[in-house]
């Protein structure tokens, strides 16, 4: 007999809710949740295609243990013990720095990938993290923290209610939105050109969304923060510049913001953008002019040389044009798991480097290092050379630079442990891989995802089917995971949520502005419901935050057991102006100039002085992948969604290359040869290929990804070419070779 359940789509940062088709124990069916607060409905391929991602065969059921040399089924006690005795000797002979902790995307996308990772990093003490923050959104992290004292402070466009969007780097009708969490993206897209909006695209393809746009920019790649430089110049010159009376008195380092940004004329970076300076001018004119609008930046714009740079200018342009933090403009989310609001202070600000790279030299940002140096942090010898890696759901292989390098120095580690539904790239080489069970046995909780989403709303979902036997929970993996990595191998697992809830009582009974400031932290401690240690932490953190009941001192408030009772969720409103009271700076205001962005300044006018006419490679986005995890499900594959290497008509006639024959693209750090998909679709000067992909080396158990691999294309990368200020990988506007394979 067939059933439905309700669960958020996990597979990509639109949040959708579905309305899953249960045969048994297996989901046969997904369709959009019409009734959900937030995404009314609305699905993509991949939220359709959830079933198949459920029920890949390829999935690991079990765990593995490296036995003389081969990896093995093992008991789940057994891999833990492997766990336990693989790295407590390298911890206590070479120190919790000897650990590299590795997490990459699909974290953000689990209640288990929010709740432990934390806890293993406090629990450990190790300086050696590496995430996928700096192959993607690092510098946005970093320009965050400098303006407003908060790394995780990431204003979004209000698409709903603006009248003017400009997107750089930006492909929501392929991504489904990014950094913007924004179900139907692509609608609220049409919707604001139906209202009579304008929108922007500014993007060296001529994308799905740059289709849909008023207006396309082919820029050359890497030049956004040449671009945004000139607009702001515009803004000051033309007396533009107007931050409105909800800012002014908030704003610090305004007339030095416009001295820092004298040189960058449109003139004169007109020729390096490929842009006429008097649409420069006039894109600047037409922001300003219009009754909201908001800048939205995203990837494209992200990975590039002046990664940080261009992040702080789309924020700047936003506050000059008074668009920041007003209804129409950008507005900071406000989840129900924040912290509740409180009197606007001085916060302790945002700082750059407290520690470096033991190799390189790379200062840290947001507690990371790059993950482009994870390979030189372990097969360059020495003291403090990492010996062991905790990668969670994270495959740094193929999401990394140089992945043929990083291949052989997780080869030669001590002790791995991978925690992946799948033996991938990266998992093959652990010593102990901990295997997830699907997304329909876990319950749904969107932690990150609620802090950027263009409407304020909460929504939970309990596991759709219950755990097969002899699967884990993803929550009792890590906690397991935190016990056997920090000396408490064998202890309750239900000792981590423990000790988190106590943890956190005690700081909120202790904090005057809380509303549970001078109570017994026992006695609340044992108020809070749940099934299960999770839950009981998420009904903590919904009773503490911005909407929550305060332990009985909101009686409307929300609790876990309010939310239960609202399966399609529950809306909590338009966004809403939230400065001065979110801002962390040591000021207290917004910084619009800090230290570390004037020291880069000169950088972005040094190339001013310079110019590249070469080929250049961006990446690209398909509807129906994210990252390298969704090319094992045929229902994902085909299509748009190939490995190709996109090149313009003119190019293709003057390299000799024909389409559907092998390309090879040559740069600093490798080649690799790819078939040849001629379109105007690119322009000239460019060419693109999709990040992900690279499935062809052995001793992997992906099956379908294997039949149709592609190429990596990190693997034109060294690792050495990064955003200095934020460590994020360069991963568009490189400079490459490509000829005819022979």
């Amino acid at each position: 007999m067939s059933r439905t359940a309700l669960r958020i789509c996990p597979l990509c940062e639109a949040t959708c809710g579905l309305t899953l088709t249960i045969e048994g124990t297996r989901v046969t069916g997904a369709r959009g949740d019409r009734d959900d607060v937030f995404s009314r409905g609305f699905i993509c391929p991949k939220g359709a295609s959830f079933g198949a991602a459920d029920a890949d065969p390829d999935r690991l059921t079990g765990p593995l243990v490296r036995r003389n040399g081969r990896l093995q089924e093992a008991s789940w006690d057994e891999a833990f013990d492997a766990v336990a005795e693989g790295l407590r000797p390298l911890i206590e002979t070479y120190g919790p720095h000897a650990v590299g902790v590795v997490l990459g995307n699909p974290n953000v996308h689990t209640m288990a990938g929010a709740l432990y990772p934390p806890v293993l990093l406090g629990a450990l003490g190790t300086r050696s993290l590496f995430t996928a923050s700096t192959v993607d959104q690092m510098p946005k992290h970093v320009s965050s923290g400098l303006l407003f004292g908060d790394a995780n402070a990431i204003p979004v466009p209000d698409l709903d209610r603006t009248g003017h969007l400009l997107l750089i780097g930006a492909n929501p009708l392929e991504s489904n939105g990014s950094l913007c969490t924004a179900p139907d993206f692509p609608g609220k897209l049409k919707a604001l050109r139906a209202r009579g909006g304008t929108l922007t695209v500014i993007d060296p393809r001529t994308t799905r969304t740059a289709r849909l746009a008023d207006r396309h920019l082919a820029i050359r790649p890497g030049t956004d923060a040449l671009l945004l430089a000139a607009m702001t110049h515009v803004l000051f010159d033309e007396k533009l510049a107007d931050p409105g009376p909800h800012l002014t008195g908030h704003l610090e380092g305004l007339d030095e913001l416009a001295d820092a940004v004298r040189d960058f004329t449109p003139e004169a970076v007109s020729a390096h953008c490929d842009i006429d300076a008097g649409v420069i001018r006039q894109l600047a004119r037409d922001l300003a002019a219009a009754p909201t609008a908001a800048v939205y930046g995203r990837i494209g714009s992200s990975t590039v040389t002046f990664g940080t740079l261009t992040s702080w200018l789309v924020d700047v342009l936003n506050i000059l044009t008074g668009n920041l933090d007003r209804p129409g403009g950008a507005l900071f989310p406000l989840a129900a798991t924040d912290r509740a609001p409180r009197p606007a202070t001085p916060g302790k600000g945002f700082t750059l480097g407290r520690w470096r790279s033991r190799v390189s030299g790379h200062p840290e940002a947001k507690g990371e290092l790059p993950l482009a140096a994870l390979a030189e942090e372990i097969d360059t010898p020495g003291d403090g050379a990492v010996r062991a890696v905790i990668a969670i759901a994270a495959n740094p292989v193929l999401s990394a630079p140089d992945g043929d390098r990083l291949d052989r120095a997780l080869d030669s580690l001590d002790f791995m442990v991978s925690v992946d539904p799948y033996l991938n790239e990266t998992s093959r080489h652990a010593h102990v891989v901990l295997p997830p069970p699907p997304p329909s046995r876990s319950a749904h909780h969107d932690f990150a995802f609620n802090t950027l989403a263009v409407r304020n709303q909460v929504r939970y979902t309990r596991p759709a089917v219950p755990l097969d036997e002899g699967r884990m929970a993803e929550t009792e993996i890590l906690a397991r995971l935190v016990l056997a990595a920090t000396g408490m191998h064998g202890a309750d697992p239900a000792a981590v949520d423990a000790m988190v809830i106590d943890r956190n009582l005690a700081k909120a009974v202790a904090d005057p502005h809380s509303a549970v400031h001078g109570r017994d932290p026992a006695d609340l401690a044992v108020r809070l419901t749940g099934e299960s240690g999770p839950e009981r932490r998420l009904d903590l953190m919904l009773r503490l935050g911005p909407y929550g009941d305060g332990f009985g001192a909101q009686p409307d408030g929300l609790t876990l057991a309010r939310l239960l009772d609202h399966p399609h969720g529950i809306d909590l409103g338009p966004l809403k102006p939230r400065i001065p009271a979110n801002l962390k700076t040591r000021s207290g205001r917004i910084e619009l100039l800090p230290a570390p962005i004037a020291d880069d300044l000169p950088r972005l006018r040094a190339a001013l002085d310079t110019r590249q006419d070469g080929l250049v490679l961006v990446g690209r986005r398909h509807l129906r992948s994210n990252n390298s995890w969704m090319h094992n499900i045929p229902a994902l594959t085909g299509g748009s969604n190939r490995c190709t290497l996109h090149v313009h008509p003119d190019d293709a006639a003057r390299l000799g290359l024909t389409d559907g024959l092998p390309a090879l693209v040559r740069s600093a750090g490798g080649q690799v040869a790819a078939p040849v998909e001629v379109t105007d679709a690119v322009r000239r000067g460019v060419v693109s290929l999709p990040h992900g992909w690279g499935h062809d080396r052995p001793g992997t158990r992906l099956t379908v990804a294997a039949q149709d691999p592609g190429v990596n294309v990190n693997q034109l990368l060294d690792g050495t070419l990064l955003d200095p200020l934020s460590g994020n990988a360069v991963l568009n506007g490189i400079p490459v070779d490509v000829h005819p394979s022979l």
